[in-house]
């Protein structure tokens, strides 16, 4: 995010690298290796690993931390191949100690990733939930994102889907984790309004899903059409 960080919002992919660990011929620009297939690729497609105290292997999603970059394509079996075949330990030409459940490690930080800009959502007034709630926001047309419990029932996410065709519609999260987000036990339909934090979710969600192989389809550029509201609000307020 360009300028003035906010304390309360996680830094987006959009910054860059920022250390000097770079693929072979490139002059710190914007491509790097991934250590598991030598494939060199823009680095908005790979994920960085740096290691931390003790030579732990650590994920870094913001590649701002210091030290040597790991990089791997952002898919979660490419983690997982790197787990097993010791990559990590290969590039570093030493000892390392790679936590089994790091696959499991980045996909918890970018689930968290996520429902922290929903939250940010909600406390700027952006954010409605429940199915009634969502259906009339939907129908003023005053709404950027629909967001499901991809344990919910089938028939009502398709049916959200089909009351806001131009939108993205997210399924990644359960009914729990959305409701962990916005001070509830469980919600199962949730809608956000436009402005630059709905962007930047999106964002993230379009990373996670591909991480999980489960890409989130994308009725257009980030940023463009509904998710972005130069005025910064949408008179979207949240449900009590």
């Amino acid at each position: 995010m360009a300028g003035k960080k906010h304390p309360d919002v996680p830094v987006p992919v959009s910054g860059g690298p920022s250390d000097g660990d770079h693929a072979d011929g490139d002059h710190g620009g914007p491509e790097r290796r991934c250590i598991a297939t030598g494939r060199v690729l823009p680095w908005e497609e790979l994920l960085r690993f740096v290691l931390g105290p003790g030579d732990v292997v650590v994920p870094d999603l913001d590649g701002k931390l210091p030290g040597r970059g790991f990089w791997l394509s952002a898919v979660r079996d490419m983690v997982e191949t790197a787990v097993r075949k010791g990559s990590f330990a290969k590039v570093a030409r030493r000892g390392v100690v790679v936590p089994a459940d790091l696959p499991d490690q980045v996909d918890r930080l970018m689930v968290r990733r996520c429902l922290d800009y929903l939250g940010l959502s909600r406390r700027a007034g952006l954010v409605v939930f429940g199915y009634e709630k969502v259906h009339a926001g939907l129908k003023a047309g005053r709404l950027a994102m629909l967001l499901a419990a991809r344990d919910g029932a089938p028939g009502g996410r398709e049916k959200i889907r089909r009351l806001g065709p131009g939108l993205p519609l997210i399924d990644l999260f359960s009914g729990a984790e959305l409701g962990a987000a916005l001070g509830r036990d469980e919600v199962v339909h949730v809608a956000v309004g436009p402005g630059r934090v709905a962007a930047l979710m999106l964002e993230e969600a379009f990373r996670l899903g591909r991480y999980r192989g489960t890409p989130v389809p994308m009725p257009g550029p980030v940023g463009a059409g509904p998710i972005i509201d130069p005025g910064g609000r949408s008179g979207v307020t949240e449900e009590r």
